[in-house]
């Protein structure tokens, strides 16, 4: 039995809430459980140097925790400057994202999608990318409701999910207390149409066999299937 109650394949709930934040060219809250990510798109008429003169875009992203929000009071980042955990993620994030970008259609312009973790309950990465694609989705539909991208530079949906071995089980969506515990950590980024984008696993104790791992990309692909459907839910509403 999962701490949570849930069934080993059953995804916590999720929310999105879109156009939580009054500038930014896309936002939203994204809840998976008790973990809160809200997400921000804003765009510049900038590229980084490499791809000036390219005709190439360019997606890159940012991500912090609030300090408060794990159990105990965590110092501010800008004060003892980012931890290689919180570099490896937003490089993570900014990976993901543009595995579902054409970046020449997006034109020499960059977003930057911002992930600022209100509460973290386990699977703060993936509700990053999750929810850090909707907040380009709209950010690209403004875009192109100007005028200024004629062809939608965004080729599919891209979701995270994590999994793990916990209790010597494969489980979907891991909340802190099976995280913390699990035997086997890993997280599935995928796009909407089934394809591979990034998969990181480790085993925390004892090494995992291959129809373990064969049983968590199970379990991802009808997460992220799941969590693609809570995007398009999100971004119709």
């Amino acid at each position: 039995m999962r701490p949570s109650g849930r069934a080993a394949d059953a995804l916590r709930p999720v929310s999105i809430e879109t156009g939580v934040s009054l500038h930014a060219e896309g936002s939203c809250l994204i809840r998976c459980g008790n973990t809160q990510v809200l997400c921000t798109a804003s765009l510049e008429p900038r590229v980084p140097p490499f791809l000036r003169n390219t005709g190439l875009g360019w997606v890159t992203a940012e991500y912090g925790m609030l300090p408060r929000a794990t159990t105990s009071r965590n110092q501010r980042e800008a004060k003892k400057g980012q931890t290689g955990r919180t570099q490896e993620i937003q490089r993570l994030i900014g990976r993901a994202l543009r595995a579902g970008l054409d970046r020449a259609a997006l034109g020499e312009r960059q977003i930057t999608i911002d992930c600022d973790v209100l509460q973290a309950d386990g699977g703060t990465r993936c509700a990053s990318i999750t929810g850090g694609w909707v907040a380009l989705r709209l950010a690209v539909n403004r875009l192109m409701k100007s005028g200024e991208v004629k062809m939608d530079p965004l080729t599919d949906h891209v979701a995270a999910v994590s999994c793990g071995i916990f209790g010597g089980m494969p489980l979907l969506d891991l909340d802190y207390a099976e995280d913390s515990e699990a035997g086997t950590d890993a997280n599935f980024v995928m796009t909407g149409r089934g394809g591979l984008v990034e998969i990181q696993a480790s085993a925390e104790g004892a090494t995992f066999s291959r129809a373990e791992l064969d049983a968590m990309m199970a379990l991802a692909e009808a997460g992220t299937a799941q969590l693609v459907e809570a995007q398009k839910a999100a971004i119709a509403g």
